[in-house]
This record gives C-alpha cells, sequence and structure tokens, in this order.
C-alpha cells in the first residue's frame, strides 16, 4: 500500500538581497502550490493525505474545504504550536469540513502521547529533518506500526535494501526510476510506503528568490510537479494500491 502525504506548510527561510514578501504573498504561494498538487492527483484519480500546518489552517479554510470535496484527507502538520493552539485550530476546522481530524505529525516539536490522546488523534505520523547528508545515511529501525496509548504510531518508511528513507528531499533529489525500484522493493518486505513530500518543494526559485541551500532548489518548482506526475501515473500503470492514512489505520 502506497501511503502518500503532501506537508502544507509556508516556507520560512529568508530571502535573497534585495528582495521580501509578504506574508499574504508568501501564504499565496502555498496556496497555489497546493492547488497545482490537487490537479496532479485529480488526474490521475490518486487520493492522499494533506498535513496542514497548525498556525496556517484558519487563513487556509476555504482551500482545506477544497482538500476534503476532492476526497483527500486533512490532518495537522506541527511546527511549534501549543496544545492549546492544536486543540482550538482541531476543533475550529472540524466544525468548519464537518468531520474529524485524525492525524498529527511532527518534526522539531514532540508533544507528548498522552497529551495528543486527549485532544483526540488516533494517529501519530513523526517525521525527522533531512539535509544533504542525512537523506542517505543508511538506517536501521522498526518500519511497523505501534500501538501507545490507543494511538497508532506509523513511523517513517525506508527502503529494506538500500536502507534510504521515503523523505521529501529523497524524492526530489532522486531519479525517479531508482525511487520507482526502492518503492517496489519495499512493498515486497512491509505493509506499506509511507512517501511525504512538502508543498513549498513545488515552488518556483527562480521567481519568488528564498534563501535556501542549492540542493533545495534541484529539480524544485516545475520539475517537481512533473516527476509527482510521472509518479502517479506509474502507480497507475502497475495498479500499485493507495490509500488515504486514516483509512489504512483503520
Amino acid at each position: 500500500m502506497i501511503l502518500l502525504t503532501f506537508n502544507i506548510t509556508n516556507n520560512r527561510s529568508d530571502f535573497e538581497k534585495n528582495y521580501d514578501l509578504t506574508d499574504e504573498e508568501i501564504l499565496k504561494i502555498t496556496e497555489q502550490n497546493t492547488s497545482s498538487i490537487l490537479r496532479t492527483l485529480e488526474n490521475n484519480n490518486v487520493l492522499a493525505t494533506f498535513f496542514v500546518e497548525v498556525s496556517i489552517v484558519e487563513k487556509l479554510k476555504p482551500l482545506i474545504k477544497k482538500i476534503i470535496g476532492k476526497g483527500h484527507e486533512i490532518a495537522f502538520y506541527n511546527e511549534n504550536s501549543s496544545l492549546l493552539e492544536i486543540e482550538t485550530a482541531k476543533g475550529s476546522i472540524e466544525e468548519n469540513i464537518n468531520k474529524i481530524i485524525r492525524g498529527i505529525r511532527q518534526k522539531e516539536v514532540s508533544l507528548s502521547i498522552e497529551e495528543l490522546k486527549k485532544l483526540e488523534f488516533t494517529y501519530i505520523s513523526n517525521i525527522e529533518n533531512a539535509d544533504i547528508l542525512f537523506p542517505f545515511k543508511r538506517l536501521k529501525r522498526s518500519t511497523q506500526i505501534l500501538q501507545k496509548s490507543g494511538l497508532s504510531i506509523i513511523p517513517e518508511s525506508i527502503s529494506p535494501y538500500s536502507q534510504i528513507p521515503y523523505n521529501d528531499f529523497v524524492f526530489q533529489a532522486l531519479p525517479l526510476q531508482y525511487y520507482k525500484s526502492m518503492v517496489l522493493e519495499t512493498m515486497k518486505n512491509d505493509d506499506f510506503v509511507l512517501v511525504y513530500i512538502n508543498s513549498w518543494q513545488f515552488t518556483n526559485f527562480g521567481k519568488f528568490h528564498f534563501k535556501i541551500p542549492f540542493y533545495r532548489k534541484y529539480n524544485s518548482g516545475r520539475k517537481m510537479d512533473d516527476k509527482l506526475e510521472n509518479f502517479l501515473r506509474w502507480i497507475n500503470d502497475e495498479n500499485l494500491a493507495f490509500s488515504r492514512m486514516k483509512d489504512f489505520i483503520f
């Protein structure tokens, strides 16, 4: 099973010299990138889970309704929000879309399982930092879903032979043919392959001058659009199963 997920976050990088964008302009880029992802998913009839960063969910209510309307799942991505801020956002969005937010993803900040259970989340999907070296380190850890205090803890996927993790940078940097081979070998050994990509990776950095490392600009923007399109077309050609996170867990 392929679990395709997207982190919907604003690009928080600094800007190149003599260049600047307002918060509203940055949010608009995030909306445009997400709309592009939605079109690609719709073209290929693939459903995904969108982890929306807590601090911007209120500003993205129309976009969130659009995502739900296309049949995708909405979950939360917590960068640095407090438990109260998450609780407030969860109540507001659930009322807006008339659906329960079941999942949350964390990276830098890690709220406890007990705290998240109180907010009635049912699964946690934590991810790790990915710099130019980390994605290609050989890792050995469990890729089995764990049950703790009634919550499902979903780990990042790792290719069983190459030991390369399926993080956002790996999808962007690896040749697609090699990435496809990773997916096939993983599906022979594990119940699922968890793929995650960031919305900001679809930004046209030639037009919007964020100050980011050169390797993060590689294959970004339109090239990411094309790569995602080709990946999804391959999933369908190979008749590979895919699922939203909540459907797979429950």
